[in-house]
């Protein structure tokens, strides 16, 4: 990123998180007429516990639900968001790709490094909806393994290809190796009770992160940017899952938000 556009960056980062935070309480809002339970999540709960909101440097904003809770509230949402929002899924929108859902403003842009701009799917600012599941009781040594392998192969096979041999062979030695860590992981949840861990479905965790149940549910009050929001039962050790030494700040040069760019208000252009 150049130096003129860093600093457009953060002289707008303010209006980004405003707005930002504006989906986030009608997503509280819908949750909350319809009981169903989230919890703020990543960077997001982080900053809520050390700097009681946004992390000064972030652009976006994280959550976590349970999957069966999904549906429920992709129903919600039709119905009751506002015109400017709406829910994309891989469902809504094939062409994000992504095991994410996301609550997108129509009205603003926003470019991230990952975004492939050769697939037709809505860039607005957003707040990320990340799938929650119960994971079997097993190491955490072994959930790194399967689901940091599939992650790894998940991702080869969903890039770009260009036909040669070379090509091939990776398609098929890697759609193999993904199906047999499937497979294991399957046979895990079979084996082993399925009550104690609960974390991102299997093709979103490549880092193999892995929560006590317990210390989700039941969800708390937690407080970001003067607002109260649902957060887990215990966010010191939901954190230390996540970030290990947490209240660390991160080197001055580290301190970026994931945007390249990005507008909160298309309609003043």
């Amino acid at each position: 990123m150049n130096d003129s556009l860093y600093i457009y960056n953060k002289e707008h980062l303010r209006e980004v998180q405003l707005r930002q935070l504006a989906i986030l309480e009608e997503i509280d809002h819908i949750c909350s007429r319809h009981g169903i339970t989230y919890w703020l999540d990543g960077g997001t709960l982080l900053g809520a516990v050390r700097h009681g909101g946004f992390i000064p440097w972030d652009d976006d904003i994280d959550i976590a639900m349970r999957l069966e809770d999904l549906p429920r509230f992709s129903e919600a949402c039709q119905k009751e968001l506002p015109p400017d929002l709406y829910l994309q899924t891989i469902q809504t929108e094939p062409a994000c790709r992504l095991p994410i859902s996301k609550v997108r403003d129509r009205d603003s842009f926003l470019v991230e490094y990952t975004d492939d701009f050769t697939r037709p799917y809505g860039k607005g600012l957003y707040v990320d909806i990340f799938p929650m599941v119960p994971y079997p009781d097993v190491s955490r040594r072994f959930v790194k393994r399967v689901a940091g392998g599939y992650c790894k192969a998940n991702a080869i096979l969903q890039s770009q290809h260009y036909y040669s041999w070379r090509s091939c062979a990776e398609l098929l030695w890697f759609g193999a190796k993904r199906a047999g860590l499937k497979m294991l992981w399957k046979c895990a949840c079979l084996l082993h009770g399925k009550d104690k861990y609960t974390s991102n479905v299997l093709n979103n965790n490549g880092y193999g992160i892995m929560h006590r149940t317990d210390s989700i549910f039941p969800s708390a009050p937690i407080t970001f940017e003067g607002r109260t929001f649902q957060g887990p039962a215990n966010p010191d050790a939901y954190l230390k899952d996540l970030y290990h030494d947490y209240m660390t700040l991160p080197p001055e040069e580290k301190r970026r938000g994931h945007a390249v760019f990005y507008m909160a208000n298309l309609k003043n252009v």
